[in-house]
């Protein structure tokens, strides 16, 4: 680590501290909510406070044990499941079509894809409810899992949109040319080598299926309850800490698969070819 700049352009570590200070806090800010909550899943008392009195695993076994938690929590992950298959497909493909597409528009496509993460939630919510009441899709999984697609495609379109633009289409044009139809072309060539971001747009469709509650509220009732929608009306009645208890796990869920998001992100380590070893003369350069 230097201690001073080697150029009068360079700045050290000890000037960027105030950065690294304002990043820290910041991250500090966002995370700690978060954070508070998974001391209070250990609490052994029956309301929520902080710093809890004594320490228990009584809200996760009350949680396990509750079959309107588990049915909750098997709708949840369905949904979830399902809702992460669709928006992928559709989201992949909608990418693909943009980017391969020559129409003036294009732009304009783009921009009403990304129009669910544009409007506020409680509008879209408001809207879904209003045309499943005609179509008779409000408290159905069919209508839970089209909802939260309209959310999760978006995303998928923005992550997947992203990898086509370091892809050189000319590797599916000469399959094509060799007598591949378009349809095998994209599956045998150009689907392999985006499948990092394809991998991490479904798992990213997934947490936002999982997670998504305003939309619930509305058109997830009765036995088709998914989890956030349930977790809020325990709150509305009485608060304690299994719902805690659940909100730690939901974390820990999240982060897992986002962390699984990144490192499928990370670049492979480039390995060097057979002829291309650098010579003994270059390394000693470097």
């Amino acid at each position: 680590m230097l201690s001073r700049p080697a150029t009068e352009t360079q700045i050290t570590h000890g000037g960027r501290l105030w950065l690294y200070v304002l990043a820290g806090l910041t991250l500090l800010f966002l995370i700690l909510p978060s954070l508070l909550v998974i001391p209070l899943s250990f609490s052994d008392s029956r309301y929520l406070a902080f710093p809890p009195p004594g320490w228990s695993t009584r809200w996760y076994e009350a949680y396990f044990d509750a079959i309107e938690w588990r049915d909750a929590t098997a709708m949840s992950f369905t949904a979830a499941t399902l809702t992460m298959v669709i928006s992928t497909a559709l989201g992949t493909l909608a990418a693909y079509g943009m980017h391969t597409s020559r129409s003036r528009f294009t732009q304009l496509a783009y921009a009403t894809f990304m129009l669910p993460l544009i409007i506020p939630g409680i509008l879209i919510a408001i809207g879904i409810f209003l045309l499943y009441a005609h179509l008779g899709l409000n408290n159905t999984l069919t209508g839970i899992v089209l909802a939260h697609s309209v959310m999760a495609i978006p995303l998928v379109v923005i992550l997947v949109a992203s990898s086509f633009k370091s892809y050189d289409m000319n590797q599916e044009m000469v399959a094509r040319s060799l007598g591949a139809s378009r349809p095998w072309a994209f599956l045998t060539v150009t689907l392999p080598q985006i499948k990092t971001s394809v991998i991490s747009a479904a798992l990213l469709a997934f947490i936002t299926s999982l997670d998504e509650v305003v939309i619930s509220l509305f058109i997830a009732g009765g036995d088709k309850a998914t989890l956030t929608r349930r977790m809020f009306n325990a709150l509305r009645d009485e608060i304690d800490p299994t719902i805690a208890a659940i909100s730690t796990l939901l974390i820990l869920i999240s982060i897992l698969l986002l962390g699984l998001t990144q490192l499928l992100q990370r670049p492979p380590n480039q390995q060097p070819t057979p002829g291309n070893e650098p010579s003994p003369r270059q390394s000693a350069k470097a």
